[in-house]
C-alpha cells in the first residue's frame, strides 16, 4: 500500500511535465506553402555558404531556410513545437549552430531536431527542391 501512495505523486508530476506536448497541446496550424526563391539573389546573401540561412514570410509564422551544402537546403516553420501560440519567432543563433525560441528557450539543431529546452518534437519541416538556382518550398 505504501508503494502505491508513493507512486501516485510521481505519476502526477510526470503527467504535468508532459502536458505542453501532449495531444491536448496547441497544434501548429497547417498553412498552405508553395513558394520559391533564387538562392543567388542579393536578398539572400547568407544562403551562399554552408550553415547560412534566410527568413521568409510564408507559412504560419514564417519559414527559416537553412543551407546544408550547395545542393541541399532545409526549410522549417518559425514556430516552436512546444508552444505554437506564443508570440515568438524562432531564430538562428548568432553562432549559426542551432535554432532557438527566445520565449521558452527550446533549441533545435540545423536539421530541426530538438537539442534543448522544453520542446520534445522536431520542427515542422517543409519540402524543398533545388532546380538550378531556384529553391522550391512547399508542404
Amino acid at each position: 500500500m505504501r508503494n502505491k501512495l508513493l507512486l501516485l505523486p510521481l505519476l502526477a508530476i510526470l503527467a504535468g511535465a508532459c502536458s505542453k506536448n501532449s495531444s491536448n497541446s496547441p497544434i501548429i496550424p497547417n498553412v498552405p506553402v508553395n513558394t520559391q526563391l533564387n538562392i543567388n539573389s542579393q536578398l539572400y546573401p547568407e544562403l551562399r555558404q554552408d550553415g547560412g540561412y534566410a527568413y521568409l514570410l510564408e507559412g504560419y509564422k514564417g519559414i527559416i531556410v537553412v543551407r546544408q551544402n550547395a545542393s541541399s537546403y532545409l526549410a522549417f516553420e518559425r514556430t516552436c513545437t512546444y508552444d505554437p501560440g506564443n508570440d515568438c519567432l524562432l531564430e538562428v543563433d548568432q553562432s549559426r549552430l542551432y535554432i532557438t525560441d527566445p520565449c521558452c528557450g527550446s533549441q533545435f539543431n540545423l536539421q530541426g531536431q530538438v537539442i534543448g529546452g522544453p520542446a520534445i518534437s522536431a520542427l515542422r519541416q517543409y519540402r524543398t527542391s533545388l532546380v538550378a538556382s531556384t529553391l522550391y518550398i512547399s508542404n
